[in-house]
């Protein structure tokens, strides 16, 4: 057995290359395992989401690896939700008030290919492919890894598993009974699809992020840089609507063509594309511990691995991004590896858990709020406030995806003050003077380096 690396990371997506960069960039070194095929030499894997929502948090964990200026040709900019109604013409619901306040499609694959680039081409880094964790000794931490060659086995002094949802790592932990997991599995269920380049361009506007609201399930479509767009239908397993009940060409040729008729008459290969696409399901994934320590060796689980969730507020890579900031972080201020570890879960965990509910109640947002006239009210309520007391009243969605010194729980709370104070407006029981006063009353002044930002 050669020698134990001083770190190794168990999962070389999103989150592990990105972390191998901020930690070899930190003078450690670096053992990177992961069980893929190197994407930068191998089509990516079938069935994994094309592209995804970069916001403010993930931007400022890239911008801290330094690799930031190397995204634009991957990135377009979504500036709002375009509302497509079942009938009359799609309508924008701009994100934000400012031009900067935006969240960006990007493709997964083209981000990862990146990251690992950036990983490679760092001193300390060794990346290792075709490598899968299948277990590890629960006294020492060891961990046994498959190989095309054989079995090996490793002892880094920390091992941080960054190997997604499916983490095998997690699984192997779960076997030991060294955590436990529950998952909140969601009755609804999704499949991706493709709406291809026009013949005089794109199908939709490129700059927003569509969706298709109808009450009980919804379609949304992301922009690619091909002039494509990526659709993906959210749709109960089982019902009247469901999965279950589109079990043939005709059923889902005629269920698009009733729900989506403009998407619809996009997609011409719907059908084959419905037969061939996997179904995914969904869960929100609740850990714990997230890290462990044994004699001279730790371990800590990290983004979807530890805290995987619905994807419907866009934040499961901004997360997973975060959580490399924190712990990054907490090296800058000078905290040693082992020890920084073991207090992330403590500090950490109430904002994951926080993201984790406002991704679930952002799904019925999307799929039936954003229809009903008190949300837009209270929607153009909410964007006034904003106006008026800057330092003091953002929107939660605002807060969550373009504010990233504001902490999710702190999102979270203060939302639900501020959401007391608009249906108090709009029901029309305050005045606007008793509403300054609620609002001086029950929202502190938010940090300056926030203010800045919103000024």
């Amino acid at each position: 057995m050669s020698a134990a690396p001083q770190v190794a990371i168990v999962g070389a997506g999103l989150c592990g290359s990105l972390l191998a960069l901020l930690l070899a960039r930190r003078g450690l070194r670096v053992e990177v395992y992961e069980q893929r095929a190197d994407p930068r030499t191998h089509a990516d894997d079938a069935g994994r989401s094309i592209n995804l929502a970069l916001a403010a948090r993930g931007l400022r964990a890239l911008e801290r690896a330094g690799i930031s200026s190397g995204l634009e040709p991957f990135m377009l900019a979504m500036r709002g939700r375009m509302i497509h109604p079942l009938t009359g013409a799609p309508e924008l619901q701009p994100y934000g008030q400012r031009d900067t306040e935006c969240i960006y499609s990007i493709g997964r694959g083209a981000l990862n290919r990146l990251l690992i680039e950036a990983a490679a081409r760092t001193a300390g880094v060794d990346l290792h492919f075709g490598h899968r964790c299948t277990g590890l000794e629960p006294r020492t931490l060891e961990l046994e890894i498959e190989t095309a060659a054989g079995h090996i086995k490793r002892r880094p002094a920390v091992t941080f598993g960054t190997d997604g949802a499916g983490s095998t790592l997690r699984e192997a932990l779960e076997r030991e009974a060294l955590v436990r997991t529950h998952a909140r599995w969601l009755d609804h269920d999704y499949r991706e699809f493709t709406i291809p380049p026009q013949a005089d361009g794109w199908a939709f506007a490129p700059h927003a992020l569509h969706i298709w609201p109808r009450g009980g399930y919804m379609l949304i479509a992301l922009p690619n840089p091909d002039h494509s767009f990526t659709a993906t239908l959210f749709l109960p397993r089982v019902g009247p609507e469901s999965f279950a009940a589109l079990n043939s060409q005709r059923r889902v040729a005629t269920f698009f063509a009733q729900q989506f008729p403009d998407a619809a008459a996009a997609m011409p290969d719907l059908a084959q594309e419905f037969a061939k696409h996997p179904q995914g399901r969904m869960a929100n994934l609740h850990c714990s511990p997230w890290a462990l320590h044994k004699g001279p060796s730790s371990l800590l689980l990290l983004g979807d691995a530890a805290h995987a969730i619905v994807p419907f507020h866009g934040q499961g890579m901004n997360a997973a991004f975060e959580d490399c900031l924190e712990l990054d972080a907490a090296l800058e201020a000078g905290v040693p590896l082992e020890a920084a570890c073991l207090r992330f879960e403590t500090e950490r965990r109430v904002n994951t858990e926080a993201i984790a509910q406002m991704a679930l109640e952002n799904y019925i947002e999307m799929r039936d709020s954003v229809r009903d006239p008190t949300f837009v009210r209270r929607k153009a309520l909410a964007a006034e406030l904003e106006r008026r007391y800057p330092e003091r009243f953002i929107p939660r969605y605002s807060m969550v995806m373009f504010h990233p010194e504001i902490p999710y729980a702190e999102a979270q709370r203060r939302g639900a003050i501020q959401a007391e104070i608009l249906g108090m407006l709009d029901s029309g029981t305050v005045d606007a003077a008793a509403a300054e006063a609620l609002i001086y009353s029950r929202l502190a002044p938010l940090r300056s380096s926030v203010t800045k930002l919103i000024a």
